[in-house]
């Protein structure tokens, strides 16, 4: 069998999953394979996967299955990120198209695997957790895209009830300031104008007597980069300094996102939250005091065991209380290993259907008030895509709205002033661009 040669990566989930996704492409290429444009033209697919809700599982094996090919061939298949990591050796004996498993802090093996796969004819699986971090091993960033990810922490401590993240990704591990700063620096070296720092508890990112918000005050510093965002944050690892870092850094930009996932005190105590309804309130009150144009985004999981009619409208009124720019919004979804998957009364699923639609319309309807109080405005956009109509680009605002403006002037990387000039549920228009210095 011949050596493979081009690649494709398709990435299931959160944008952690995303970052893992480019820098498995980015590790494959140093490698001399080639990106191909589709999973129909490449000899290795790689399927990194996501493992928080059943029905992303189900769709992991319904993509292996159409990756046959009408003359009966079928590319190298990896398996790989949280899915591999929760299942192993059980995705192979699954899927016997499957020629690869590894999990999301092995990932870096990826081309031994591959080779030792070819070499013996039988899967390989790799799901350990190394002492030695992935990121030592993956190649030095090269040109990306003008809105970037950066992995700065993995794993998470806080075990709620619900969910698999602390069995797929391990305890939580901050990466070391400096090789932060040097993937950041390689990334705007590489065309990034805005970073966004991630990490399952990424407010919780340190090093030694460095806070999140040192490490984006030295961000701020860097040459090139116009933005700086965060995600995802938990309520317990908020400190003072990263609230006023929304004060004082420029480059950090008005959007934050906190998970509540309900409004009942007793469900956030049956999930393990570690918080309640009043401590998350103070919270965004407290970030909402240094920054009052700030844009507000949460998760929410709707139809946890045993929660009844009232708890749910608990949860309607916190979205009453804090008026949401943005918003996740799930049904309970139960994790096989996690303690709620166990519990007692689970919720009917038309149940938590019914919920989720009437949650889901409200949190539509502040969007939507949130889009339309922009328009008016004059604001700065990233560029990062072209879209559907002839001369018309996609970027980003501030607060991580998406904006359309028509200028076939305009490339991927710009950034530009605009005009909003109309809102929707999902999106605003901009007109008059006016093009920046880079």
């Amino acid at each position: 069998m011949t050596s493979p040669k081009s690649f494709h990566v398709k990435s299931f989930g959160c944008q952690m999953n995303v970052y893992d996704g480019d820098r498995m492409g980015e590790l494959l290429e140093s490698e001399g394979m080639v990106p191909a444009a589709t999973a129909a033209h490449a000899d290795v697919v790689v399927l990194n996967t996501c493992h928080i809700r059943e029905r992303a599982v189900h769709r992991v094996y319904s993509e292996i299955g159409s990756l046959r090919r009408e003359d009966g061939t079928r590319p190298i298949i990896a398996v790989a990120g949280c899915v591999a990591q929760a299942e192993g050796a059980e995705v192979a004996r699954r899927a016997r198209d499957v020629d690869v498993v590894v999990g999301p802090q092995a990932y870096h093996r990826l081309p031994a695997l591959l080779a030792a796969a070819q070499a013996s004819g039988k899967a390989q699986v790799d799901t350990d957790m190394p002492t030695k971090s992935k990121f030592e091993a993956l190649p030095i960033r090269g040109p990306g895209r003008p809105a970037a990810f950066l992995t700065v922490q993995e794993g998470c401590d806080k075990f709620c009830t619900y969910c698999v993240v602390p069995y797929t990704r391990g305890a939580e591990v901050s990466r070391r300031f400096d090789a932060v700063m040097d993937e950041a620096r390689a990334l705007v070296e590489g065309g990034a104008k805005e970073i966004t720092l991630l990490g399952q508890n990424v407010n919780a990112w340190e090093d030694g007597a460095r806070g999140l918000h040192d490490l984006i005050a030295a961000l701020d510093q860097l040459p090139g980069l116009a933005r700086i965002r965060y995600t995802t944050s938990h309520p317990n690892d908020m400190r003072q300094g990263l609230i006023n870092a929304h004060r004082d850094v420029e480059k950090l930009m008005p959007f934050f996102h906190l998970p509540v996932q309900s409004g009942s005190d007793r469900v956030l105590k049956a999930m393990n939250r570690s918080h309640d309804r009043s401590q998350y309130l103070r919270l965004i009150e407290r970030v909402r005091t240094v920054r009052p144009d700030i844009a507000i985004s949460g998760d929410f999981i709707v139809g946890f065991p045993g929660e009844t009619d009232r708890e749910f409208e608990e949860t309607l009124k916190i979205v009453a209380d804090v008026g949401y720019a943005q918003a996740f919004s799930f049904t309970y979804s139960p994790r096989p290993g996690t303690p709620a998957a166990t519990m007692d009364a689970q919720i009917a699923k038309t149940v938590m259907d019914e919920r989720l639609q009437r949650l889901q319309a409200a949190l539509n309807e502040q969007q939507h008030a949130f889009n339309a109080t922009s328009v008016g405005q004059r604001t700065t956009i990233l560029i990062e895509r072209s879209g559907k109509l002839p001369g018309q680009m996609l970027g980003k605002s501030p607060w991580l709205q998406s904006v359309h403006v028509v200028d076939p002037s305009l490339v991927v990387g710009d950034l530009v002033d605009v005009d909003l000039t109309a809102a929707g549920p999902n999106s605003l228009t901009g007109t008059s661009p006016m093009k920046l210095a880079a």
